[in-house]
């Protein structure tokens, strides 16, 4: 092998989704609807017909845009769940609508937006009185958005 020769570059080695089988899924968990990462709403099983499996109908809302999906897939196959990570972090302070963060190692980022919702309001306008918020932060799929937060002193 030569000097010149490069590799290509790849992250830890955790994958974005895994598989699981749809007859194992639950509501309240994660699945990929329609390429979505989503939480589950609403799921029925029908039974096997006479030739064919027992299917497994999905409704779910993506947990980034809150749009509803819906998916259909025989409970013996396998659907892909998204990895989902949630981490707080305690808000430093709001610049340009975004959050600087710090989490509990003493680590800033400052890379997320403020939410443009009733969350946002809420959080920009308790910033605004001097409290201090310990924000939720919820990943998927190599996206990240912040879903909630509380009032108090940590």
């Amino acid at each position: 092998m030569s000097d010149d020769e490069t590799f290509e570059k790849t992250d830890s080695g955790a994958s974005l989704t895994f598989p699981m089988q749809a007859g194992s899924l639950k509501k309240g968990g994660f699945a990929m609807l329609k390429g979505f990462p989503c939480k589950i709403v609403e799921m029925t099983t029908s039974k096997a017909g006479k030739h064919g499996h027992a299917n497994a109908t999905l409704v779910g809302t993506d947990i980034f845009t809150d749009k509803k999906y819906e998916d259909s897939c025989p409970t013996s196959h396998n659907m892909e769940v998204p990895n989902v990570v949630r981490r707080e972090y305690l808000l430093i302070s709001i610049e340009n609508e975004y959050a600087t963060l710090m989490d509990e190692k003493s680590i800033t980022r400052e890379d997320l937006k403020i939410p443009q919702d009733e969350i946002g309001v809420g959080l920009q306008k308790s910033f605004d009185n001097g409290d201090e918020l310990l924000i939720t932060v919820i990943g998927a799929m190599g996206v990240e958005k912040i879903v909630s937060f509380r009032v108090g002193s940590f």
